[in-house]
């Protein structure tokens, strides 16, 4: 079958792909950078060629056919192939610095301090750091040049390489300060949802009060209106705010425990939960020697972090 795989057919299954991943047009079409129309468009001449559908498209979502499901998983598996081919196939960049897509106070609080280490033990490699939370996918990575991400999130990673390399614990914190000006703090009891500090945006996807209820639901209380209190969309911004005195923030413990030791920050009742995220290491299958290295550091020091976490608050 001479140039079955034409130019208009290869344009069709992309669209057919991406809409198949997200089982969602306007989705893909983001993806892609085209209209949903387009994308639905595109699909649709697809089935006309094919002469039978790929998805029932319901009022709530599209549901892919047993032939969508069946075409999917080897777009799937081809698309993977090739992006892992031209990756290898493409000019050596030794010399050229890592792009690191990282969570924004994670990169400001924990990684940055650390960067030092990485320089003295890798002087040959060079990374750039970019604070950012969007989440991530192969295609995207790809698009933006970026070869390794840092994310704070529950993972989820079906067409990238995720290894979670440090988990996350949840601790209300607040200055000394303001724990001597509101003495109800003295038990949980006293916490009203006044006091409390949120960062809206913990991930990308997550509700804005997710790890209040996180917590609150551990800790076996209540809040009339947990919503209420001040509302930032960086953890760093909530703990800037605990620190200068503001309010009861809710610490991640790998931005906080510095803090506590020092200090600044009280661990008001040692009631700590586990945060339905972590710390992912994030990068596209075939990943350069380069790459590899970088994992490796931040897996030794997320397990150096978590040991002193343990000494510290018993957690990890």
């Amino acid at each position: 079958m001479a140039n079955t795989l034409s130019a208009s057919l290869l344009g069709w299954l992309r669209c057919f792909e991406a809409a198949a991943r997200h089982c969602n047009f306007t989705q893909a079409a983001a993806e892609l950078c085209v209209t949903q129309g387009a994308v639905s468009q595109q699909v649709k001449q697809l089935e006309q060629w094919l002469d039978r559908p790929l998805f029932l498209r319901t009022p709530r979502a599209l549901v892919l056919t047993p032939e969508g499901e069946r075409l999917r998983f080897v777009l799937r598996e081809s698309f993977q192939a090739i992006e892992g081919t031209l990756t290898q196939l493409r000019k050596p960049r030794d010399k050229q610095p890592i792009a690191l897509s990282c969570s924004p106070s994670f990169a400001m609080v924990w990684l940055t301090p650390r960067l030092g280490g990485f320089f003295r033990q890798h002087p040959d490699i060079g990374l750039r750091v970019y604070g950012e939370f969007h989440a991530l996918d192969r295609s995207r990575m790809l698009r933006d040049g970026t070869e390794a991400a840092v994310r704070f999130d529950p993972g989820g990673y079906p067409d990238l390489k995720a290894h979670q390399f440090l988990e996350e614990w949840l601790i209300p914190v607040a200055s000394p300060a303001y724990l001597d000006a509101h003495p109800a703090l003295q038990s949980p009891e006293g916490l009203r949802a006044s006091m409390l500090l949120h960062d809206v945006s913990p991930w990308d996807g997550a509700g804005e009060f997710e790890e209040w209820q996180c917590w609150l639901r551990h800790a076996g209380l209540t809040l009339p209106d947990e919503s209420d209190g001040q509302r930032f969309n960086l953890s760093q911004l909530a703990i800037n705010a605990a620190l200068a005195g503001q309010g009861v923030a809710m610490g991640r413990s790998a931005l906080v425990l510095e803090d506590l030791e020092s200090g600044r920050l009280v661990d008001l009742w040692g009631i700590h939960a586990r945060s339905h995220a972590s710390y992912h290491f994030v990068c596209a299958h075939g990943q350069t020697a380069q790459v590899a290295e970088v994992e490796a550091w931040l897996v030794a020091e997320g397990a150096a972090f978590d040991a002193a976490r343990r000494r510290v608050l018993g957690i990890g």
